[in-house]
């Protein structure tokens, strides 16, 4: 008998964390599962370690090969899988709750009964482990922001629980370019169906953060998104080299990326320049309803209240666009986000 859930992990040297993860799903109870590793490539041993553990696992359990990338990856995963729902699922994430796939997967049933269709997807609720006790609102906002159904709020460290059928129309991911995939499903599922946040948690491994430094982050990934968003792939194209001089277990240091993206503007011609500015200010106008929310945010964390439980803030984002979106202020944003980019570049030339 075919099982009720497929379980999707793309993975590439994650020996260190394998047992954990395993050990996380043998505890899972009240569904019939099954999982399906798709290794893109390991060095440190991960292929030998899951066939050790493969052999102790409570729930059948396969691994599958293919080429790099976490998109293609799943690509590859999801064709070997035989339930009627698909989990993409991180390899650093983990479920605490030992029922958060059943009664999952019990939401879906019932969301099959009331839409009378399987166009829609679930993620669950984020929370960031982090190797240091001391508190920060850059982890709590991230927390409290995966919990909004928009765009760019959705990402695959939560997991993405879907129907099989719905995936097979709304996919597969994208395995051209090396990230954004999850973001670009996300997107795809959002328009031909609806999201919906499970209460139960996924805790992700907040290591990149922690070693590269959250600030240091925070700004790399508004720049991919910017640059994503508008369709500027040129950048995407240099990025995974600027990255792989990184020093590894060092801060991430930005100077290498504003003087790629420098140098790629001044290659163009003035008008492309200036076009590239005016839909940069579109996107980052659009996304300033995060200085709202942000503060929002920042009252709960200061009374110490716990997580939103429902996913919120859909409609005041809609009536911010609605009332914000006019070519003068996107023109007006365009111009401030160029200067920021200037200044923050000598900055970083003097430092």
């Amino acid at each position: 008998m075919n099982p009720e859930l497929s379980i999707v992990i793309p993975i590439l040297n994650e020996a260190g964390g394998l047992q954990s993860l395993v050990d996380m799903l043998a505890e899972q109870q009240g569904c019939t599962f099954e999982v399906i590793f798709c290794d893109g490539g390991s060095e440190d041993g991960s292929p030998a370690l899951l066939r050790t553990l493969g052999a102790q696992t409570p729930f059948a359990f396969r691994t599958v090969n293919s080429g790099p990338g976490r998109g293609r990856q799943m690509n590859v995963g999801a064709r070997f899988a035989k339930g009627d729902f698909l989990l993409f699922l991180h390899a650093d994430s983990l479920l605490p709750d030992p029922r958060a796939l059943a009664e999952s997967l019990q939401r879906m049933r019932r969301e099959h009964v009331r839409r009378g269709n399987h166009c829609f997807a679930g993620r669950f609720a984020l929370r960031f482990s982090l190797t240091s006790h001391k508190q920060n609102f850059g982890y709590f906002f991230y927390e409290e922001k995966a919990r909004l159904n928009l765009s760019g709020c959705i990402h695959g460290d939560q997991g993405m629980l879907l129907p099989r059928a719905f995936f097979e129309e709304v996919g597969p991911f994208d395995s051209e370019q090396p990230i954004f995939e999850d973001e670009k499903l996300a997107a795809a599922i959002a328009r031909r169906g609806v999201w919906i946040l499970f209460p139960a948690e996924i805790v992700t491994s907040a290591r990149r953060f922690e070693r590269e430094g959250l600030r240091e982050r925070q700004i790399l990934n508004a720049l991919l998104m910017n640059f994503h968003h508008i369709g500027w792939t040129p950048f995407f194209r240099q990025a995974p080299e600027v990255y792989r001089q990184q020093a590894a277990g060092h801060r991430l240091d930005l100077l290498p990326f504003f003087l790629c993206i420098d140098n790629l503007l001044r290659a163009l011609p003035q008008p492309e320049q200036r076009r590239l500015w005016q839909a940069t200010g579109r996107y980052v106008r659009s996304q300033a309803w995060q200085l709202s929310f942000a503060f929002l945010t920042g009252v709960r964390y200061v009374l110490k209240r716990p997580h939103r439980l429902r996913s919120w803030g859909e409609s005041f984002c809609a009536l911010w666009e609605r009332c914000t979106d006019f070519p003068p202020l996107n023109r007006f944003t365009g111009a401030l986000v160029r200067i920021w980019f200037r200044h923050t570049l000598k900055r970083l030339q003097k430092s």
